[in-house]
């Protein structure tokens, strides 16, 4: 398996977990980041929609859809650059960020193993 494959199935089994706990135990989560509880039902769409984006991951890791994963790097940058914003403009809690910037580390982390791999396909196409 290629080394972007598994950056993305690592992101797939993070996106699974948080959507998991926002999902069954919200406030748990949100609590134990000094985030304001609630009992509004937005939280538990955000842990669906976290698992279901988690599915499509682990499928495209699993298929080696090199397309794809490429097709995430900026967008997982840029939830840092909005969290960023959210908070900046007192939208939500300084605590997002680190979500962003778990998101952002992994898009440049898949970023990262695709370009050497497109290396190394470059490297084993001149040697053959």
């Amino acid at each position: 398996m290629h080394q972007s494959a598994i950056t993305i199935k690592v992101f797939a089994v993070y996106l699974a977990c948080l959507g998991g706990v926002l999902l069954i135990a919200p406030n748990l989560l949100l609590a134990l980041f000094g985030v304001a509880t609630t009992t509004e039902v937005w939280i538990r769409v955000v842990g669906m929609l976290a698992l279901i984006l988690s599915y499509y991951y682990w499928q495209a890791g699993r298929r080696q859809l090199a397309e794809f994963f490429g097709w995430t790097v900026p967008v997982r940058i840029m939830v840092l650059v909005f969290f960023c914003f959210f908070v900046a403009f007192d939208l939500a809690p300084s605590v997002l960020i680190l979500f962003g910037a778990i998101d952002a580390l992994g898009g440049v982390w898949t970023g990262v193993a695709l370009r050497r791999e497109q290396v190394e396909d470059k490297g084993a196409v001149s040697a053959g």
